[in-house]
């Protein structure tokens, strides 16, 4: 039953009774429009309520319209709820984006999300359901929601005004939301957004206005009695900002979006950490990488406040500032360390999975709250068929012009798309198919089941970890079921050349002069005799010349910090303007150069550069948040624009301008939050 309590202080909260003796809650992440599937889940769980981390589906027809064409195509690529087998059509290349918004326009079931029956009634949500916004989300159906125009049973949306309280199991639980991403240089940006949210083009983010509300709002209702759950789309274990915001907020738990992981995370600061120092630096990345945008803006932004945006902008401030103490120096002391933030022991965190892969499940009873984690995780069943077929098939006949021998250095794995047919179909979105048997051994090589890691080469350590690279138990997405035809890539291990021992021509020798970062040929069947290019690494092509790594860590936003390396070509024949157009840079894994691809930024000063995987094997495999700029979420302030007057856009071209040349916060790339989510 629902008991709404008196708005104290124009706070939206209400209280929930959901079982007095014991009840289960089921948290999950990313339906991404498949609301229907949170009534099948919470059934399964036996739950009695559903929290949800953000890209929950909130779009309409008329949200088509405002969608970005980069954020539409992403939406349609990994939309559960479009076939598999009518995505390569709707994608294909010759497709133009018209031709698409009028195929989702004019199909009889909205293909992004099933959010026009919830409305409507025809879906009905079976538990409550607590939720905040995603990163791919319509602002203006939040805004409908925020004025009272829209309303859902069921559906409760907790945002920095709005807070709910859950009363099972002898707990009393107390929910606080941050939505959307959480993008620095964004902070004080409130986008399309008519009142209160910040957001455009079917994306989301946070500003500092909402940080301040939501420690103004969690302050208001505190209750020593409570138990409080911070729920935030993007990640307080990647960003700094939101570890200082949790403990801002004296939060017990919090829980949060993965960036497509097969196995959720459970931990707290104090299991990751070496020592209270090493906590105390992630803060301190994460108010280094605020303070470099505020230092910008800090005058145009003091100048357009009302009072009210000012107390919430000295809210924000003092999360931001709320470092803890270095550790005293000396012997070690027992018991408490003066200082010492006790969250850092006591806040436990939980990171979820897709719905598709996996959810936690908060068991209440008697006052404790149990956990339990269910993750699809890898299938490793390929590894016993690789080594049945290497004994049973005889070793192929050496051709020096066309193959060379299994590299025996500790190199990363190999991207297991180097294994699928090329002619499998794009667009494919991997949450959307079961994971398939491994296939029985045959004399023809064998392809990892979907979600399966790559194949380690010889002396390389297990799931592919190399001793001077960060990449233990890291993997790759497999997205095709098919077996490799002559085109595709044999297996590790396995001899390079066809079945009958041929050299390959044709497909296999084609060379893109641009995309191949070492310039050699791309073709299956002709490896090359020198080092293995890095595996992880998207193509930028269409930069400003110059270009600096700095203004390329920039465009990846959260992702930078995950960069290991850049590369910008030169032409030497150029005196004054050496730089060439295009750059490659590389990242620590295929997770993290995924979300770059997913969310990086839309340009660099004028300029509209063109991200890619450098030659991939298989496109369709690498799935992700496409035209999102980042895990992100909204602000909130006074009645009207944020900032008064559209001043919130100005003080963003005002941040660009001292920001110096190409209009990024200087060096921000370099600094966190470090990253991807």
């Amino acid at each position: 039953m629902t008991s709404p309590r008196p708005y104290t202080s124009g706070v939206n909260t209400e209280t929930t009774v959901l079982d007095t003796v014991a009840g289960r809650i089921l948290c999950v992440a990313d339906v991404r429009g498949k609301i229907s599937s949170l009534n099948q889940l919470a059934s399964d769980a036996q739950a009695v309520a559903v929290i949800h981390t953000g890209d929950f589906g909130f779009f309409e027809p008329s949200s088509v319209e405002r969608i970005s064409d980069r954020t539409l195509r992403h939406l349609v690529s990994y939309s559960p709820l479009i076939d598999p087998d009518e995505r390569p059509r709707l994608l294909a290349p010759e497709a133009a984006q018209t031709a698409l918004r009028s195929s989702i326009l004019n199909n009889p079931r909205f293909p992004l999300s099933e959010f026009p029956q919830l409305l409507a009634g025809e879906l009905t949500l079976s538990v409550p359901v607590y939720t905040v916004w995603g990163a791919c989300e319509d602002v203006m159906v939040l805004e409908n929601f925020r004025q009272g125009t829209y309303t859902v049973p069921n559906l409760h949306i907790i945002d920095e005004a709005t807070t709910r309280r859950i009363d099972v199991g002898g707990v009393s639980l107390r929910l606080l939301g941050l939505g959307g991403a959480l993008v620095p240089h964004k902070l004080f940006d409130n986008g399309d957004g008519r009142a209160t949210i910040a957001g455009g083009q079917g994306t989301m983010w946070a500003t500092v206005l909402q940080l301040g509300e939501l420690l103004d709002t969690a302050r208001r209702v505190y209750d020593a009695s409570e138990t409080r759950l911070l729920i935030t789309h993007a990640s307080p274990g990647r960003e700094g900002i939101l570890t200082q915001l949790a403990l801002a907020v004296r939060a017990d738990l919090t829980v949060s979006a993965g960036l497509h992981f097969r196995h959720a995370t459970s931990y707290n600061e104090f299991s990751v950490q070496e020592d209270a120092d090493g906590f105390r630096t992630k803060l301190l990345k994460g108010k280094e990488s605020f303070d470099r945008v505020w230092e910008n803006v800090k005058a145009q932004v003091e100048a357009v406040i009302d009072d009210r945006q000012r107390t919430l902008l000295e809210n924000a401030l003092g999360i931001i500032e709320r470092i803890p103490p270095p550790a005293p120096t000396g012997p070690n002391p027992t018991g408490s360390i003066p200082g010492e933030e006790p969250a850092w022991k006591n806040c436990w965190n939980w990171n979820l999975c897709d719905a598709t892969c996996g959810s936690l499940v908060l068991d209440v009873k008697d006052g404790r709250i149990s956990a339990e984690l269910k993750s699809q995780g890898f299938n490793y069943a390929y590894r016993k068929n690789n080594q049945t077929q290497a004994q049973a098939q005889p070793p192929a006949t050496n051709n020096l012009n066309n193959t060379r021998p299994p590299t025996t250095t500790g190199s990363p794995a190999p991207m297991p798309n180097s294994t699928l047919n090329k002619s499998s179909k794009p667009g494919t979105a991997p949450g959307t198919k079961p994971s398939t048997p491994a296939p029985a051994p045959s004399t023809k090589p064998a392809t990892p089941a979907p979600g399966t890691p790559a194949p380690p080469t010889s002396g390389t350590p297990v799931n592919g970890a190399s001793s001077g690279a960060k990449r233990a138990g890291k993997r790759g997405s497999i997205d095709s079921n098919k077996p490799p035809t002559a085109g595709a890539s044999p297996a590790v291990g396995e001899s390079a050349l066809p079945e009958n021992g041929e050299s390959a021509g044709g497909e296999s020798k084609q060379v893109d002069a641009v995309k191949s970062q070492d310039g050699r040929s791309t073709g299956a069947q002709t490896p090359p005799t020198g080092p293995r290019r890095h595996p992880w690494t998207l193509f930028v092509r269409g930069l400003p010349i110059p270009t600096s790594e700095d203004e390329l860590k920039e465009l990846f936003g959260e992702s930078a910090s995950g960069i290991t390396n850049i590369k910008i070509p030169l032409d030497h024949n150029q005196q004054h303007q050496p730089q060439r157009g295009f750059a490659y840079v590389e990242f620590t894994d295929e997770d993290t150069m995924r979300a770059g691809l997913e969310k990086h930024g839309e340009s660099i000063r004028d300029s509209k550069p063109t991200v890619e995987i450098s030659n991939p094997t298989n496109p369709s495999s690498f799935r992700g948040r496409g035209g999102a700029p980042g895990r992100g979420g909204r602000g909130r302030g006074g009645g009207g624009d944020k900032w008064g007057a559209n001043a919130g856009r100005s003080v963003m071209q005002a941040a660009a301008a001292a920001a110096g040349p190409g209009g990024s916060v200087p060096g921000r790339g370099s600094g966190p939050p470090k990253k991807k989510e």
